[in-house]
């Protein structure tokens, strides 16, 4: 196959193209495995086996005792040097260490939590489009999708109006470390910036901490650095690798899929026309759609822990594979017509939220949430709003990012 998924020049590739590699990738017998080169300043594994069928991908998410999110998700593999500077992810922990944290901080995503948000959601919308029709057309991603969610994480974490430039500048320095690296000086360049942001992330929020501790406030940094009913806290770096992550995973989500979004809406006119005949009764459905159809997060790695048959591929203990999020929401046995973009699809077991298990997105329904408010101000008070031309796509492995997209209305 002229197919490589660990070499950048296939995710240079157009999406058309990585879509149809992808296809012909789920029509193999048996998962394929590709070899990993030397990436400079990240740890060399010797390659891994794609899961890129659905039901791979979600055997492999629900059964995370033999397929293991330690040492770490992303794909290269961060240095061993990295949790011991930053603390250790959620998102790089087995039970129970990742129960734990899950336990402290699945207080944020509570029902009465979200619902308490949603008033608050509804002006930062508004507030968006009323900053979009001052200022005219331009960029969808800086003018819309990119405020939103940082905006409502800094509102539910209690960060000061006067921190978050700085947050909305350290968020984007991390973001553009994902996925794989084309040179050692351009690895470098990027890993420093990286590491400066994520340092300054996390000493703003611990310090937030501090001063909840000795004052708490009706903010989730209070929340979590008070006991739970079970007498659980989080500790200073366990509170600063939760912002990190609620900031970098809770933002790409949702930002990646609105912008996404508003493209997939003006190139498919008759679902944006079904859409607006009965928003009400299409827009969840709409949504999910979207985040199927975009697979914001492109995929997760993880660890064999012990030898395991997997649709006939004999893994052995050690062995590495990647699940690949965005081919298993295209995969023809599960979404007929995968390609179609179509808000009456039954979409319930898309995975663009990750896989079914422990793993599953903590922040999946305020996701939601904000897309389906954002979404009805756009269309509500901009009507016309559409894409114009191509987005200019982040060149990762990771993350289906939008750089920017021009719109007009």
């Amino acid at each position: 196959m002229d197919i490589d998924l660990a070499d950048l020049d296939f995710w240079r590739r157009p999406l058309k193209e990585r879509h149809e590699a992808f296809a012909r990738l789920r029509q193999a017998d048996l998962p394929v495995f590709f070899p990993e080169k030397k990436v400079p300043l990240l740890r060399s594994g010797t390659g891994f086996y794609a899961l890129v069928r659905h039901a791979d991908v979600v055997e492999a998410s629900r059964n995370a005792k033999v397929f293991s999110s330690e040492p770490a998700v992303t794909n290269p593999e961060p240095p061993g040097w990295v949790k011991h500077v930053f603390g250790e992810s959620m998102v790089n922990m087995d039970d129970p260490r990742h129960a734990r944290l899950r336990r402290i901080v699945s207080r944020a995503f509570s029902p009465k939590m979200l619902q308490g948000l949603q008033a608050d959601i509804e002006k930062a919308c508004a507030r968006i489009v009323d900053d979009v029709i001052a200022k005219g057309p331009g960029d969808f991603v800086s003018q819309v999708a990119a405020r939103l969610p940082i905006h409502v994480i800094c509102d539910m974490m209690g960060i000061p109006e006067s921190m978050r430039a700085k947050v909305h500048e350290h968020v984007d320095a991390s973001t553009a470390y994902s996925g794989v690296r084309p040179s050692l000086l351009q690895s470098a360049r990027l890993a420093g910036k990286n590491v400066v942001a994520l340092l300054a992330l996390q000493r703003m929020v611990i310090q937030l901490g501090h001063e909840r501790v000795a004052e708490p406030g009706k903010d989730l940094v209070s929340a979590l650095v008070t006991a739970n009913p079970d007498g659980e806290k989080l500790t200073d770096k366990e509170l600063g690798s939760f912002f990190a992550l609620l900031l970098v995973a809770g933002n790409e989500t949702a930002r990646n899929t609105m912008a996404h979004g508003i493209k997939l809406l003006t190139d498919h006119p008759a679902q944006r026309e079904l859409l607006m005949s009965d928003f009400d009764g299409h827009i969840n459905g709409a949504v999910e759609e979207m985040v199927r159809h975009v697979s914001p997060i492109i995929q997760f790695r993880r660890t064999v822990t012990e030898d395991y048959s997997l649709r006939g591929l004999e893994l052995k203990k050690g062995d590495r594979v990647v699940l690949f999020y965005g081919s298993a929401n295209r995969d023809e046995e599960v979404f007929p017509d995968a390609d179609a973009f179509d808000i009456t699809r039954d979409t319930k077991p898309h995975v663009g939220f990750g896989g079914p298990g422990p793993h599953f997105c903590l922040g999946a329904n305020l996701a939601r949430q904000e897309m389906r408010t954002m979404f009805r101000e756009l269309l509500t008070r901009l009507p016309e709003i559409r894409s114009v031309g191509e987005p200019e796509l982040l060149v990762s492995n990771f993350d289906n990012s939008v750089r920017s997209q021009s719109f007009t209305f």
